[in-house]
């Protein structure tokens, strides 16, 4: 689950858990109390990764940073199902739908949320605390109160799974 590369290892914080199916290379830094699920796969291979405190990375998502870059994804960012980030960064409080992508070098700004399947082009700049959607991403709003709520329900929901997952780990059932 975690790899060295090119003489780069990843990092965890406490109360991290990183699913043992999940692929972690290289160069990676991940803050403490955050979810890294089952498949997701981070390859700081050619570029860093740095992931802020009480994150969740959900299941199958592709996180990779730009070449000789860095990919930062702040404090508190949930990223569903599926997305693929190859973003510049993420700001602190963001959330990303699932199967959203995040081109090169693109940039989500702090509270902001990237719809289900959006596509955040190349280079394009998201600002804060507004709510995009489409083909490519637009602002079809600012985010709501009821949202903020819900993302910070969500981020608790997390941070107590990835709680759970290292206090009592999985185990395998023989059949």
């Amino acid at each position: 689950m975690l790899y060295r590369f090119d003489g780069k290892e990843p990092i965890t914080g406490s109360g991290t858990y990183v699913s043992e199916t999940a692929l972690v290379i290289g160069d990676v830094m991940i803050g403490n109390d955050c979810y890294i699920g089952h498949g997701a796969i981070l390859r700081g291979d050619y570029g860093r990764i740095e992931i802020g405190d009480g994150a969740a990375v959900e299941e199958g998502v592709i996180i990779h940073a730009p070449p000789e870059d860095v990919c930062s994804i702040g404090h508190g960012v949930i990223i569903g199902h599926g997305a693929i980030i190859h973003a510049k960064s993420i700001g602190d409080w963001a959330a990303i739908g699932m199967g959203a992508i995040l081109s090169i070098r693109s940039e989500v700004g702090s509270g902001s949320i990237v719809a289900e399947g959006a596509i955040v082009k190349q280079n394009q700049k998201i600002p804060a605390s507004v709510m995009v959607a489409g083909n490519p991403a637009r602002q079809i709003r600012k985010a709501s109160q009821k949202e903020e709520e819900h993302w910070s329900w969500a981020r608790k929901l997390y941070a107590d799974l990835a709680h759970k997952y290292c206090d009592l780990g999985m185990e395998k059932v023989n059949q």
